[in-house]
């Protein structure tokens, strides 16, 4: 047995749903704020066995897509605040980020 602990950009989410319920898919849905760009994401909690662990993987690697976004940085602190022009910068979001952790032991009640 092993936790699979999936983060994906909300824009994705709807879609590895679908597709998670789709293959019989159990999963726990949390609404998470990623600390880079402060963005909404959702985070998956699956627990799945071991010979699942490849179709799952490639199920959020089908769902899930990274895109370019531009974004404001925000104003330094300190003194150099008059002198601070911010520029929209490319940054790639999207995509998923995923931890597959073993499972010691497991109770449902």
């Amino acid at each position: 047995m092993r936790l699979v602990i999936a983060i994906v950009q909300d824009k994705d989410a709807a879609k590895m749903t679908e597709q998670l319920i789709k293959n019989e898919i159990r999963a726990t849905k949390l609404a998470t704020t990623g600390g880079f760009l402060r963005a909404g994401n959702t985070t998956f909690l699956i627990g799945i066995e071991d010979e699942r662990v490849d179709q799952l993987l490639q199920i959020i690697a089908d769902s899930c897509r990274s895109r370019e976004q531009f974004v404001t940085p925000n104003a330094p602190l300190g003194n150099q605040v008059e002198s601070y022009v911010s520029y929209p910068v490319s940054v790639q979001v999207g995509g998923a980020t995923v931890f597959v952790v073993p499972v010691d032991r497991y109770e449902h009640f």
